[in-house]
């Protein structure tokens, strides 16, 4: 319970994900794209959501199909380990300072995806790694989780600290919306009957 494995296999990516949302933070991450590496496991730790991501894509075109696949398959393997939601708080935000940068995440696991990105970057790329596909990847994550995400990028002038921060900001308003209430005992935290 509150654990799935997805894989999502096209002609141009192979993406496997495990987690568990009860876990410790723990990452095995393994993309091919050492950025992004290193974001995923920032999303595990600040989440404490054990993750492990495994991916093979056309990294000799470019990242772009790598990260927004994994982010599909993130975004599936959460809705699939949370059920039907019965006793999870739903809601989750977290204003985060990285140095320079603050970035504020708000989420509402509800069922009805949308992503409200209010980020821009300084620069282009991070080493070799395009800042545009730091949306792309919330957006896959949060269309396939059905989760209401909106992002806004208060300040900041390093692209390395606003995405890592958009990383962490999210991680942990997510840590807050999977936890399970103890005042809930099992409800599911809606009026409609359903999410």
């Amino acid at each position: 319970m509150r654990k799935a494995e997805i894989t999502r296999e096209t002609a141009e990516t192979r993406v496997t994900v495990v987690l568990d949302l009860d876990g410790s933070g723990a990452g095995e991450i393994a993309t091919g794209v050492g950025f992004f590496d290193h974001m995923l496991a920032q999303l595990a730790r600040h989440s404490l959501i054990d993750l492990t991501v495994r991916a093979e894509g056309d990294l000799h075109i470019d990242a772009h199909h790598t990260v927004e696949d994994t982010g599909i398959a993130l975004g599936r393997a959460l809705a699939r380990a949370l059920g039907d939601k019965r006793g999870i708080r739903r809601y989750g935000s977290c204003l985060l300072p990285m140095d320079e940068a603050l970035v504020r995440a708000a989420l509402d696991l509800s069922g009805r995806p949308f992503l409200v990105w209010d980020v821009a970057f300084p620069s282009q790329r991070i080493g070799d790694f395009d800042t545009e596909l730091v949306r792309e990847f919330f957006t896959a994550f949060a269309m396939n989780g059905a989760v209401t995400l909106h992002v806004a990028c208060l300040s900041g002038a390093n692209a390395h600290h606003i995405a890592e921060a958009c990383f962490k900001s999210v991680a942990r308003a997510l840590r807050d919306a999977v936890e399970c209430d103890p005042r809930r005992a099992g409800a599911l935290p809606s009026t409609k009957g359903v999410l």
